[in-house]
């Protein structure tokens, strides 16, 4: 049995139970969302006024993903800003109330409860500890709610949604791409070094899922957090002969791992996951090595992709926040905001922004297209909203660091793994 079936028949067994503990059926008076509706008919919820309606950011600005949370908090602020000067949604204007936890758990509780009776919905909770604490709350407050991660764990949550592919569904992806690209096949001995986590976990399912399919080893490497040189571990992988090495890592060990790999000559293909990567990166001592050797599977174009919205994005966040960095997690803001007003504006033709009613219409969209990256689908909680993956790889001189290898594709491998895996 998957996750999956496994999750859906706890839910269908709760149901009954629930059903047989209040006699379901019969009349059961107000419910939680039946509140006030307004002067044109809509019902509001938590969150919305006459004249706003307030979204919540929990993230980290301060802690170890600070550079990541602040570009996402802007690009989402960006698209606030442009939305309101047309007019905002249903006749309100957005209001984003913003909190950095700073990666603290403790804070973050805290942090959420006093935020939750003032917002409508959540477009961007960062870290997956955080989401892990918080899971329970968010359910239980029908709190529509964006996690910044990609972990496919999430799935299967009806008020938490993750947008785009999930780290595993781009491993097989990726690690497909680099099967066909460089002739790897059966027997080969493969290299992987994955942070020690949700996410490096996740990813590193995907490429055990390839790797027994494709009749190769996966010769694992785990590190933590804390450990920023990965010389020996490539050491080890140099001598066990792989012919190439995945790696889920933090961007700082993802430097550290191809520069080792550069220093001893070891000449070998490198397939990232996309979060292990930042522009600031190519103004290291490993710069020459990741220019030549890395390659990274993402979720999303690249930055510098010619996606027309890509263009507008990049000018208009420069005109915005000038000398600011610019990486993906601007793109990451911007498709994060662009489905949540998308829910809004559904859920404010339904003439419901209610939480109910805005999860119902976030699970209503199911081919939206925020301008970078597949269409999505989130009709099923329990499905990644896309499947197709990007190639990109460092570039000098390009809007955050990353040009593109190949465009949207999804490898046959990725059905398979969803319906066995996920």
């Amino acid at each position: 049995m998957t996750r999956k079936q496994r999750l859906r028949s706890t839910v269908v067994l709760t149901a009954a139970l629930t059903c047989v503990l209040t006699a379901c059926g019969g009349d059961t008076g107000t419910t939680a969302d039946d509140g006030p509706v307004d002067a044109n008919g809509v019902r509001i919820g938590p969150g919305v006024t006459d004249s706003a309606i307030t979204l919540g950011v929990l993230t980290d600005l301060s802690g170890p993903y600070g550079p990541l949370g602040r570009s996402v908090l802007q690009a989402e602020k960006l698209y606030v800003d442009q939305v309101n000067r047309k007019g905002g949604v249903c006749g309100r204007k957005l209001k984003l109330l913003v909190r950095d936890h700073g990666y603290d758990v403790e804070k973050a509780v805290v942090q959420y409860n006093e935020m939750e009776p003032r917002i409508a919905a959540m477009p961007g909770l960062l870290g997956s500890s955080i989401i892990n604490v918080l899971l329970d709350n968010i359910m239980n407050d029908d709190v529509m709610t964006t996690s910044l991660g990609y972990s496919s764990n999430l799935l299967g949550q009806h008020t938490l949604t993750t947008i785009n592919s999930t780290y595993d569904v781009d491993m097989v992806n990726g690690f497909e791409y680099l099967v066909e690209t460089r002739g790897l096949g059966p027997g080969d001995r493969i290299g992987y070094l994955y942070l020690d986590g949700d996410y490096g976990n996740n990813a590193r399912r995907g490429a055990r899922f390839v790797a027994d399919e494709r009749g190769m080893t996966l010769v694992e490497k785990k590190v933590q957090d804390s450990r920023e040189d990965l010389s020996q571990e490539v050491r080890e992988l140099a001598e066990s002969g792989v012919k190439a090495i995945l790696i889920s890592t933090s961007p700082p060990q993802t430097a550290s791992a191809v520069g080792a790999a550069a220093a001893i000559g070891l000449d070998v293909p490198f397939l990232g996951s996309a979060v292990g990567f930042d522009p600031r990166l190519l103004k290291t001592p490993a710069a020459p090595a990741l220019l030549k050797m890395l390659e990274l599977v993402a979720p999303t174009p690249a930055l510098s992709s010619d996606a027309p919205e890509a263009g507008r994005l990049v000018a208009d966040y420069r005109r915005r926040y000038p000398g600011a960095p610019l990486d993906q997690g601007l793109v990451t803001g911007h498709n994060t905001m662009a489905v949540a007003v998308q829910d809004l504006k559904s859920a404010c033709a339904a003439k419901d922004l209610s939480r109910t009613g805005i999860i119902e219409a976030h699970r209503r969209q199911k081919q939206y297209d925020p301008g970078l990256g597949p269409a999505l689908d989130f009709s099923d909680p329990w499905e990644p909203s896309a499947t197709q993956s990007y190639i990109v790889k460092p570039e000098q001189g390009v809007p955050g660091g990353l040009a593109g290898v190949k465009d949207a594709f999804k490898v046959p491998l990725v059905d398979e793994y969803i319906a066995v895996m996920i």
